[in-house]
């Protein structure tokens, strides 16, 4: 009879690839319903249009749709979560400031309001949780079963 002995840790990956996916599907919705309040007519003007009192035109829309499918396709594994992580929360913090200059200004392609900043930084933020936050490894056990490596694998 073999022992069980421990061949190495894993992390478990549900809850960064799991927020991801959240984030992921929310900015698609948003994006889908932008669409819904500004059409298709005058891509990067200053409407007026709002969602839930957050200014949009069409390019917003579409911004939000790209960083939506993004998620969408990254959550798959742990290192892509971790990568859209960091492209949300150095992406949405250089929006951030951004925004911190252009609100109200007409030459303002994305259109921003404060509500936006505020949604922005609360992205950045969720960004760099998902990016920087821990992730607990459990022990990976080999229960005695062989397994075929080739002759050049080694475990």
């Amino acid at each position: 009879m073999t022992t069980p002995r421990t061949t190495g840790t894993r992390p478990t990956s549900g809850w960064p690839r799991t927020l991801a996916l959240v984030v992921g599907v929310v900015y698609t919705l948003v994006g889908i319903a932008g669409f819904f309040v500004t059409g298709f007519d005058d891509f990067f003007g200053m409407s007026g249009d709002t969602l839930l009192g957050f200014m949009v035109n069409p390019f917003h829309n579409v911004v939000h749709l790209v960083i939506g499918l993004a998620g969408i396709a990254l959550s798959r594994t742990l290192s892509g979560a971790r990568t859209y992580g960091w492209l949300l929360g150095l992406g949405y913090g250089a929006v951030f400031v951004y925004g911190l200059f252009t609100v109200g200004e007409s030459w303002d392609p994305l259109n921003l309001n404060w509500a936006d900043n505020w949604l922005h930084l609360a992205s950045a933020l969720i960004g760099f949780v998902i990016a920087l936050g821990p992730v607990r490894r459990v022990d990976t056990v080999d229960h005695g079963r062989t397994e075929s490596l080739g002759p050049d694998r080694r475990r």
